[in-house]
């Protein structure tokens, strides 16, 4: 922005087999209408054009966003040398010969781990892929898996109001040297102000989400107002300091924030510049209690 200089965003390694990413990511889904209306192609290549020139260059998507693929058609218009996706065909609609980091999306528990890091292996040695990544595995999925083939990054949601993976899985991904991608860090928008500040779309899948409904709604909204009230303490936005507790988990956890408006990347790089002491994480987490969160993630 004119007459204020734009933050640096520095890269870092993820896992340890040598991918270099932004240390901010960007995730796509909500491009092609999740949480929302679907962009246009044009819009969206807005968004993502901007993202890479303020430095972001991790962007995350899948071939099960949006409708008929149309979220790695877009991708694929807007930045294709700088994508991650999750199945082979993906290569042809985002236009590029090969993914950097490719995860399996969901486990399928009908077939051994095993068996699938075996023909991503496969892929990686036909240069199709370069890195392999999990997504939402257990303790032991990861272990399995990484005992065929280095996996690089689990993604897993997390976030002040999701916080499972700390402890088991967090040891073992770095005992291993895995980096880890946390998804919907804002919690699904609502750290961002989405149903609070701002009321849900008539569209948006959330209207049927847990923690968006009736009550459970209500209270969840006192803890985006206890980290606002933090957040002023901080001089940044609530969204800022939610992604900050994040980033000062480690520079192997990489929060991948999504949105489809270009003003509110400014509130994302920003978040880089907010530091926290070990006293100030324990204060948020002490505000915004995981036992107080109501709804099923």
């Amino acid at each position: 922005m004119e007459g204020k200089p734009q933050v640096q965003i520095p890269t870092v390694k993820l896992g340890s087999q040598g991918l270099e990413v932004s240390r901010l990511g960007y995730g796509y889904s909500g491009l092609s209408g999740k949480y929302n209306s679907p962009l246009s192609h044009e819009a969206g290549c807005s968004v993502i054009k901007e993202a890479f020139e303020r430095g972001i260059t991790f962007f995350d998507t899948s071939d099960i966003y949006g409708q008929n693929h149309d979220n790695e058609i877009l991708v694929g218009k807007g930045t294709p040398e700088y994508v991650r996706a999750c199945c082979e065909a993906s290569l042809k609609r985002l236009a590029v010969s090969y993914i950097d980091l490719y995860y399996q999306h969901r486990v399928d528990v009908s077939v051994p781990i095993e068996d699938t890091i075996e023909e991503l292996k496969k892929l990686v040695n036909e240069g199709k892929i370069r890195y392999i990544g999990l997504s939402e595995a257990s303790v032991d999925t990861i272990s399995r898996a990484h005992a065929v083939h280095p996996i690089t990054a689990v993604q897993m949601e997390y976030s002040l109001w999701s916080r499972e993976i700390e402890n088991e899985i967090t040891q073992l991904c770095r005992k291993l040297g895995i980096g880890i991608v946390s998804y919907s860090p804002l919690g699904r928008g609502l750290f961002g102000g989405k149903a609070v500040v701002e009321s849900l779309p008539a569209d948006c899948l959330l209207s049927k989400h847990p923690r968006f409904n009736g009550e459970n709604l209500e209270k969840n909204k006192l803890l985006y107002s206890k980290l606002a009230t933090l957040a002023a303490k901080h001089a940044c936005t609530a969204p800022q300091l939610a992604l900050a507790w994040l980033l000062h988990h480690g520079n192997d956890n990489i929060p991948i924030p999504g949105t489809t408006k270009v003003k509110n990347l400014d509130t994302i790089v920003g978040s880089l510049d907010v530091e926290l002491t070990k006293e100030d994480l324990k204060e948020i987490c002490d505000a915004v209690k995981i036992d107080e969160v109501r709804g099923d993630r």
